[in-house]
């Protein structure tokens, strides 16, 4: 733990990761005894990690049950793949306009990674060599207000990343996207490499159906 932050924080910083990296998953329940034992803390500072992260939707209080971790709604994701799909098309345009051979380099870099992760199904490595392809693109354009407009929705996609790879595993259609993308974005065909990216983000059906057949269930 960062020494130099108080407590409370760092209590509530690591719980928070824990959620938008799916080490809680959703559903889960979260004990106050259980948490401050794991974290050498007491319970004061988790009870106020939980409160927090109650207020920003990552957790839902049921009466006389206790606190769990809020579940992931098709609905949700709907959303925030339409924003994000508006995002990342411009994103891309902007990459195949302004970015460098260095980027490139490193685009090419993280789909061997990628690819690797794919035939040794090392999921971790999907979620983090996937999250890394995007940025390298978010960098690329060279636009700051862009970056931070997508950064806005990071953790939210990172839930919905987490999801996917553990859920869905169409990593090879994945993969071509992501090469596909990549060889527009190096021609520079900016209206390409933007529609590739805008039907890339939209591959989520299968994510969503698998989460409103598991939200059924439970009806």
């Amino acid at each position: 733990m960062d020494t130099y932050k108080p407590l409370r924080e760092i209590v509530f910083t690591t719980m928070r990761q824990a959620i938008i990296d799916g080490d809680f998953k959703p559903g889960q329940r979260l004990m106050e005894v259980q948490l401050a034992d794991q974290m050498g803390v007491s319970r004061t500072p988790v009870r106020e990690a939980i409160r927090k992260l109650e207020l920003e939707g990552l957790v839902i209080m049921v009466p006389r049950k206790g606190a769990y971790v809020a579940g992931l709604s098709s609905e949700d994701i709907k959303e925030v793949v339409e924003i994000r799909a508006v995002l990342e098309g411009f994103a891309a345009k902007k990459a195949s306009l302004n970015s460098t051979e260095q980027d490139i380099e490193r685009l090419e870099e993280m789909l061997i990674r990628f690819q690797e992760a794919a035939s040794e199904n090392n999921v971790l490595n999907l979620i983090n060599y996937d999250a890394e392809f995007h940025d390298v693109i978010y960098k690329s354009t060279k636009n700051s207000k862009l970056i931070q407009m997508i950064n806005g929705l990071k953790e939210q996609v990172q839930r919905y990343r987490v999801a996917y790879f553990t859920q869905v595993h169409n990593t090879d259609m994945l993969l071509k996207q992501h090469r596909s993308m990549l060889d527009a974005i190096k021609s520079k065909d900016g209206n390409l490499a933007r529609q590739i990216a805008e039907e890339h983000i939209a591959t989520t059906e299968e994510l969503i159906a698998i989460i409103e057949e598991k939200n059924s269930e439970k009806e």
